[in-house]
């Protein structure tokens, strides 16, 4: 077994390997949602953006989430490597408290914009073992990517210390761009991490394809466990566990750059939404072993840039569940949502909700599990502002950032 420092420095573990999911998705065809079928139900949602915390400002408001104890508050992430928390129900809060500060651990730069603080998780014993994990950007060296647990003081549970990090993952990124960065806990109690494809254009290290790297993936490990001399576990049911010359960390790959996935909290369902790069944007259902086309694909057209040959519809290539174009009209940059599954609104139980940096509309999604088709996407009307994340609290409610404004946080309503 290789030292965990070797393993999780290199980007490439062996000459270039090409693996099919085979595993046989079936998949109704993928609906561009620019072109859609008469099928699909695109009314207007009865349904208004409007500020949760009209009083509040957190700069770069990157990561959204509960932390499954019970307690009821919200913790908030900045992108330079603050989390903040409060009372989700203190509507009329003006300055959250200060849960963890490692921004001189972190490197951001608005010229580099997807570095620095990505991803924050919980454990899902967070309430006894007070542990949680994040993921960075180092201002150690240039473009290394750190997944690191911590763990609350142990004078002060309402605090997280930054002295407990316990290093994970160290991940040499080739360019400061598709560093992806999502940590998501999965109802099997293992974490799940999306990673780009390294950056620039074109997948220039065709690491979409070749599980011979990390990068271009979802990742699947077990932080309760040890595999060999690594700091965290290997699930033994990971698809590419005992294949020649691929990480067994994998979970997914084909992937360029997540901007955001979550679990459905009702049904396990692991949604991600896939940046694209100059024609397409896709949003996705992840499957164990599922290869996601990039970069032999874009969404579902064939993709030849940078000299590559691309590749028509392949049986183990999944399609995403809808597609929309490079337009004014839709957008040029998807963030992905969460499945809303709170009591607050009714109207959106079920519905996915996601939106798009550039052009700054939101939409509901409406899927069919059992004919595995969309059925409605509609959207909802707002101000058009940067969407730049989506967070889902612990009883279900969605919420919705953008860094404009000095950072300001969103909830949705009936009409």
């Amino acid at each position: 077994m290789k030292s965990p420092r070797r393993i999780l420095l290199a980007t490439v573990a062996a000459a270039a390997t090409t693996l099919t999911s085979g595993l046989g998705f079936a998949a109704s065809p993928t609906i561009n949602l620019a072109d859609p079928p008469s099928s699909l139900n695109t009314d207007p949602m009865p349904i208004q953006i409007v500020d949760a915390y009209p009083n509040l400002r957190i700069s770069r408001p990157v990561v959204l989430t509960g932390a499954g104890d019970g307690s009821g508050r919200l913790f908030v992430a900045s992108q330079t490597g603050e989390i903040y928390v409060f009372d989700q129900q203190d509507s009329e809060v003006e300055e959250a408290d200060l849960f963890m500060d490692i921004n001189e651990a972190v490197s951001y730069k608005d010229r580099e914009n997807e570095e620095g603080f990505l991803g924050l998780a919980f454990h899902p014993k967070f309430k006894d073992n007070g542990k949680f994990y994040v993921y960075y950007t180092t201002s150690e060296r240039p473009h290394v990517s750190i997944i690191s647990e911590f763990s609350v003081r142990g004078d002060d549970p309402n605090q997280g210390d930054p002295r407990s990090e316990r290093e994970l993952m160290r991940i040499q990124q080739p360019f400061w761009n598709h560093n992806g960065g999502t940590l998501v806990f999965g109802p099997d109690g293992y974490l799940y991490v999306g990673l780009g494809d390294g950056g620039k254009a074109n997948d220039p290290l065709k690491s979409g394809q070749d599980v011979s790297k990390l990068l271009g993936s979802i990742l699947r490990i077990d932080v309760d466990t040890r595999t060999g001399g690594l700091p965290y576990g290997i699930p033994t049911d990971n698809p590419l566990v005992g294949k020649d010359k691929a990480w067994p960390e994998i979970y997914a790959w084909g992937i360029r750059n997540i901007w955001r996935m979550s679990f459905d909290p009702a049904n396990g369902d692991l949604w991600a939404a896939d940046v694209g790069q100059n024609e397409w944007e896709e949003v996705n259902l992840i499957r164990k072993g599922g290869n996601y086309g990039w970069s032999l694909r874009e969404a579902s057209h064939k993709f030849t840039l940078g000299g590559g040959k691309g590749s028509g519809p392949r049986p183990d290539l999944i399609e995403p569940l809808i597609e929309y174009p490079h337009t004014d009209d839709w957008g040029k940059s998807v963030t992905g949502g969460a499945v809303y599954r709170g009591k607050q609104t009714p109207q959106l139980d079920g519905y996915y909700l996601y939106g798009d940096y550039v052009s700054g509309k939101v939409w509901a999604m409406k899927y069919d599990k059992a004919s595995q088709t969309v059925t409605e996407n509609r959207e909802i009307t707002w101000s058009h502002l940067p969407v730049f994340t989506f967070g889902q609290t612990d009883d279900g409610e969605v919420l919705m950032t953008t860094q404009s404004g000095g950072g300001r946080i969103y909830k949705f309503v009936a009409k």
